[in-house]
């Protein structure tokens, strides 16, 4: 059974097709950063617009990467939200099209759900209940997994999410778009305990998440103290900032769950640091700790053509009125 996935939420074009959940038999991604580097981040009209220009080429080279023909796809998927509204408008306008086109079923796919289940074209064998923490650009949530379809948030973002606050500070240094890289990389130069920033913990047992404080404290110490430390020593210590409460969140959510395993997923899993302490701790906690593939922490339409394979088994199709939700969030389905 193979499924034509398409996902246009923010600043990349892609179009995949997977075969029976697992395979990957095209996956191609047509990145905008160029773009939108020369404003210091995503223009939403310019998104919309490059998605507009390049999306019918993607469609056309997935189906002859794999190796197939449009009379072959089974059902078309689509990211619907949460996402720039118009980027997603040219996603979903083009699934809608392609599947009343085909006679085909049409399955709507969260973005956020679908950055979970990049997990399992990673590990096929995975079983749930699992955490996952969702870090990615506009999100940071703590999901608990206990089926396919039955989904829990434990804690999310009250105001800037990681990936958020990541942009705005890498902005801050003078480091350009994309952020979160720029300041992984100069994070390696620096010393993460030259600054101590502030970590929201938002009281005892809360697994919610705020940033916008760490954003603030750290534009404070550019404009007051920018001369007494390094752009490396700033980066480092707020890298350092937001790693330690992600990563003992994380920790606390897979013990009051009760269980074993924890997933990353989002842009910013791609994270070193991140990566690198998640690893460290996980062997003391009791926790297997499952580390995504660089290529799949980013956005994809494989892990979408993935998510709805499970929701074409449970035969979860959505109707050709369907309309992108830009405040879509994990647990709340809106066609």
């Amino acid at each position: 059974m193979k499924i034509l996935a398409i996902e246009t939420s923010c600043d990349e074009t892609a179009v995949a097709v997977v075969e029976d959940g697992y395979r990957v038999l095209a996956n191609l991604v047509s990145s905008q950063v160029e773009a939108h580097k020369v404003f210091g981040g995503v223009v939403p009209e310019i998104a919309s617009r490059k998605h507009l220009e390049i999306i019918n080429h993607l469609l056309a080279e997935a189906v002859a990467q794999a190796e197939i023909t449009f009379a072959d796809v089974d059902a078309v998927a689509v990211t619907y939200g949460p996402g720039l509204v118009g980027a997603l408008l040219v996603g979903v306008s083009a699934a809608k099209a392609l599947a009343l086109a085909l006679g085909v079923p049409l399955i709507a796919v969260n973005h956020l759900m679908g950055h979970i289940y990049a997990n399992f074209l990673a590990y096929p064998e995975l079983k749930f209940p699992f955490v996952c923490l969702v870090v990615s650009g506009g999100h940071t949530d703590l999901v608990l997994a206990r089926d396919h379809g039955d989904f829990a948030i434990l804690g999310r973002t009250r105001d800037d999410a990681a990936g958020e606050a990541f942009d705005k500070v890498a902005r801050l240094l003078g480091l350009g778009y994309p952020g979160g890289p720029a300041i992984d990389n100069l994070a390696r130069q620096g010393n993460p305990e030259a600054i101590v920033f502030p970590r929201a913990f938002l009281g005892d047992g809360n697994l919610d998440f705020s940033f916008s404080g760490l954003k603030t404290a750290v534009m404070n110490c550019v404009r007051r103290e920018g001369e007494k430390f390094s752009p490396a020593d700033i980066a480092a210590s707020f890298q350092k900032a937001v790693v330690d409460v992600l990563v003992e969140k994380a920790f606390q959510a897979v013990e009051r769950a009760g269980v074993k395993t924890l997933l990353i997923a989002g842009g910013v899993a791609a994270n070193s640091y991140l990566r690198q302490r998640l690893a460290a701790e996980a062997p003391e906690k009791g926790v297997e700790v499952k580390l995504l593939p660089l290529e799949l922490c980013t956005d994809n339409a494989a892990m979408i053509g993935c998510a709805a394979y499970f929701k074409y088994c449970r035969q979860d199709f959505a109707p050709l009125s369907l309309n992108a939700v830009p405040d879509l969030v994990l647990g709340e389905e809106r066609y």
